[in-house]
């Protein structure tokens, strides 16, 4: 693909993932190569203009030649096209002096100053003439998260110098300075800095290294014209960007739209009526994976809500299976197997979040459960190898318990906790401390395990179906709940006494198996959808690669 046919499709690119970020990098790359404007065998190379002003350009070692040059362009490096590159000034900042500004990295943001919130600083008349910035200084971040940010002075209309932690190229007459700045944002640019700072423990660049950079020297008149093209295409792709945006917003609000009025849907056939508009809309609502994610979450909240599925009436009311629970759970502690328990809370309608239909309960998630416990509060010995598996919270994923890294613990050190925490197959794992808070799966595990207290372990009668366990607690609903009150805490964490006393919609025991085909059955159709649109974003980001490696290739991509 030539640059015709690409700057003809260069729309269409725009909308591939994170295309207009690759577009901008494209661009920057393709000036700084020569493949952006056309040359003009009128204008004076770079290498005349040197002799001219009494500068002999010393070339680069030719094995050090990046890719080939138009004819006219001239490779060297940094400190051949500049008068100085040196460091900043080190003074205190005074947001009480303004006199003379003292710049510092943090307040340069996206290519801008706000001037006005600059502090100053004190600094005597001698060391103001060596410091002091001037138009079209460049100005590069030496070290930390922002190392080779570079901000480009412009319109200076106050005194000011730079901090330390900024190292200034003034550009020599060889160089446009807007050429120099849109070299410093160039792909090659960023990849010979990150090479010079790769290795060291705390990242950054010095002005020797930033001097023996390589930069591609175009006729300076070549420049101005690379530099005018890279403004007009960076201003489609702001648009490209705003339209993108604008459509992202649009969907979201139209997705929002339809999945609020899916959630509050009265009944089984109002919520079939608008899920059925949502599979017609499919291609309209869903073009990514992340809305397709809220899609799933509006599934699980309106199977908790008892709107997923028909109600029976003959099923078995749900206080038929709390009476079931309750008389095996004092059985239980009748053969010592669990403590004595209190009879089953008694939710007043006022106490209920929200309505629920006939048969159905609102409970404490205590009372539902035969156990619910936490792994050991005192972190053990664990190593590579031993006996039994030792489950922290890094093991549990939502697809399932993840064995890599797994540890072990010994026989010892398994029997003592898990004469506490004796988790089984089937029985539902909670993540309950920690950034992954709230985290739930079913143990698949056949074998006896020991776990950490960051993990809960819930054990569930035969009344009360697994899965649907599952889905309640990873829904909205449940999550929202298990989050009250934990504003400004540094650590998430749920204790066992906020699981044991939240309360849960429980619908008749058959209910539970139709909500959780039916779940199932939903979630195998996003599956699907999510599964179709990665495939598509591959395809697109195949498709961008291909257009960009053959333009800087310069050869034609098979497309």
């Amino acid at each position: 693909m030539n640059q015709d046919v690409f700057f003809k499709n260069f729309e269409l690119l725009a909308d591939a993932p994170n295309s207009v970020q690759k577009l901008r990098e494209l661009i920057l790359q393709l000036a700084v190569m020569g493949k952006l404007v056309p040359q003009d065998p009128n204008d004076e190379p770079a290498s005349v203009l040197s002799k001219k002003n009494a500068k002999s350009l010393k070339p680069v070692q030719e094995n050090e030649i990046p890719f080939d040059s138009p004819r006219g362009w001239f490779f060297t490096h940094m400190d051949q096209v500049s008068n100085a590159i040196h460091y900043g000034y080190t003074a205190s900042a005074n947001n009480s002096l303004t006199d003379v500004r003292l710049l510092r990295i943090t307040d340069i943001q996206n290519n801008k100053v706000n001037w006005e919130t600059v502090p100053g600083c004190e600094i005597d008349a001698q060391k103001l003439n060596s410091y002091a910035l001037n138009n079209n200084d460049l100005l590069i971040a030496r070290t930390g998260g922002t190392i080779g940010k570079s901000y480009l002075v412009e319109n200076l209309a106050i005194k000011a110098v730079f901090a330390s932690y900024l190292i200034r190229i003034v550009p020599n007459v060889l160089i446009f300075p807007k050429y120099l700045k849109l070299y410093a944002d160039s792909p090659l640019y960023w990849n010979q800095l990150y090479s010079k700072c790769a290795g060291t423990g705390q990242p950054n660049v010095n002005a020797t290294s930033l001097k023996s950079l390589i930069v591609p020297l175009p006729p300076l008149y070549e420049q101005k014209r690379i530099v005018s093209k890279v403004d007009e295409l960076m201003a489609l792709c702001d648009k490209l960007e705003a339209r993108r945006q604008n459509k992202q917003e649009i969907q979201s609000k139209l997705n929002s739209s339809a999945l609020d009025r899916m959630l509050s849907a009265e009944n089984q056939e109002e919520f079939e009526q608008y899920w059925q508009r949502i599979c017609e809309n499919f291609d309209l609502l869903y073009d990514n994976p992340e809305n397709v994610e809220k899609l799933k979450q509006a599934i699980l909240q309106l199977a908790v809500q008892g709107k997923l599925v028909e109600q029976n009436p003959k099923d078995e009311p749900a206080g038929v299976l709390i009476e079931k629970i309750g008389a095996k759970k004092r059985q239980l502690a009748k053969e010592g197997k669990i403590k004595k328990v209190s009879p089953p809370k008694q939710v007043s309608e006022n106490e209920s979040p929200f309505d629920l239909p006939k048969n159905w309960i609102w409970m404490c998630l205590g009372d539902v459960l035969l156990k619910l416990t936490d792994g050991t509060h005192h972190s053990p010995t664990n190593e590579s190898s031993g006996d039994f598996k030792y489950i922290t919270a890094k093991n549990i994923k939502n697809e399932g318990i993840d064995l890599t890294n797994i540890t072990y613990v010994t026989s010892n050190i398994h029997k003592e906790i898990y004469s506490r925490c004796d988790p089984g197959y089937g029985d539902i794992l909670y993540i309950k401390d920690g950034a992954t808070t709230g985290i739930t799966v079913i143990n698949d595990l056949e074998e006896p395990f020991s776990m950490l207290s960051s993990v809960a372990l819930m054990k569930l009668p035969s009344e009360i179906e697994n899965k649907y366990l599952l889905y309640m607690l990873r829904s909205p609903y449940f999550y929202s709940l298990m989050r009250e009150g934990m504003s400004g805490v540094a650590i998430t964490r749920v204790t066992l006494t906020k699981l044991n006393n939240a309360l849960v919609p429980l619908p008749p025991l058959n209910e539970q198996k139709r909500i959780v085909e039916k779940v199932e059955q939903f979630m195998g159709l996003c599956d699907e959808l999510e599964s179709k649109l990665r495939k598509e974003r591959e395809d697109s980001e195949k498709l961008m690669e291909t257009v960009v490696r053959g333009l800087l290739e310069g050869v034609v991509a098979e497309i």
